[in-house]
């Protein structure tokens, strides 16, 4: 089993919410490897972002450059990415080999590191997820299995057609899947495997971003599409129904590429850790699934 022996935490993106979750999440990750870097910027505030953009950007480049760091976890999402991608030097920090670990708006970064450089990184638990009160067991146990082999498969239950097919495993946040769209941050994937989910977003907001990655030819050149968890948000008077179920109806209508529904993954306790970038192969036989992850090897951008 690969382990790494030392972990880094940064935040380059939002400010601690909680910040005795950072103390709990740093002696947790203690106990299981020899050393843990936590970074100045996860116990300081900007505004709304953990430090300002060069403290921020400078965060990510100390993780880089660290030897004793050898995977590198966010502490949460929020916003910040967008600002440091120009920035960023993504060949250096491929080439420094970490493991990067995250979701939601770490999302931008993720995307970006695969169109710049082939760079695969883990959509996976924040530093507020092991820093929890209490912390899931799913979430901890399915990320290092996954981070400790070069193999990994999953067993889940998605909602959806029989399938099997493989290809590359992409996305992550929705609405930073949307955003980047048409960038030069955003990667050219065919005959690859989408996964999606958000936080906040009413469901015409989610089925108006999905319309943005349509018209732009994206989803059509997929071969599945796992829809995560899309929660914390409130219907109208003027949704009339109008729910996440009819949203992933429609989808199914206008998507040649078949439409799942469940995958353990998403602002929620229980998430797997997925490789962006990696490989996957989908079997699903009357909803039982199976995901079989490949995402140690860099990919040639």
């Amino acid at each position: 089993m690969i382990r790494p022996h030392g972990v880094g935490l940064y935040a380059p993106s939002g400010f601690a919410l909680d910040p005795a979750a950072v103390d709990r999440a740093a002696a947790r990750l203690g106990a299981m490897w020899e050393r843990v870097i936590v970074d100045p910027t996860c116990r300081t505030r900007a505004q709304r972002f953990a430090g300002s953009d060069d403290e921020r950007l400078a965060a990510v480049m100390r993780m880089a450059s660290d030897p004793e760091v050898d995977l590198a976890i966010t502490l949460r999402g929020g916003y910040g990415w967008t600002r440091l991608l120009p920035r960023l030097d993504f060949a250096m920090i491929a080439q420094a080999r970490k493991q990067w670990l995250g979701y939601s708006d770490f999302t931008a970064f993720q995307l970006a590191a695969l169109a710049k450089s082939g760079l695969v990184t883990f959509a996976g638990p924040v530093v507020s997820d092991f820093g929890a009160a209490s912390p899931s067991a799913f979430t901890f146990d399915h990320c290092f299995g996954l981070l400790g082999q070069p193999h990994y498969e999953v067993q889940c239950v998605l909602e959806g057609p029989d399938v099997l097919c493989a290809g590359t495993l992409w996305g992550g946040n929705l609405a930073m899947v949307a955003h980047l769209c048409g960038t030069p941050y955003f990667p050219s994937v065919d005959g690859g495997i989408l996964f999606l989910e958000d936080v906040g977003e009413t469901p015409y907001r989610i089925e108006r971003m999905l319309y943005q990655l349509r018209h732009a030819g994206v989803l059509a050149r997929q071969q599945a599409i796992l829809l995560g968890q899309f929660t914390e948000y409130a219907l109208s008077d003027n949704d009339g129904g109008y729910d996440i179920g009819v949203v992933v109806a429609h989808l199914r209508g206008v998507c040649a590429a078949p439409v799942f529904t469940g995958l353990p993954f998403g602002h929620v306790p229980d998430k797997l850790t997925l490789p962006v970038g990696g490989r996957c192969e989908l079997l699903v036989r009357g909803g039982a699934a199976t995901l079989a992850l490949s995402g140690h090897e860099h990919r040639v951008g």
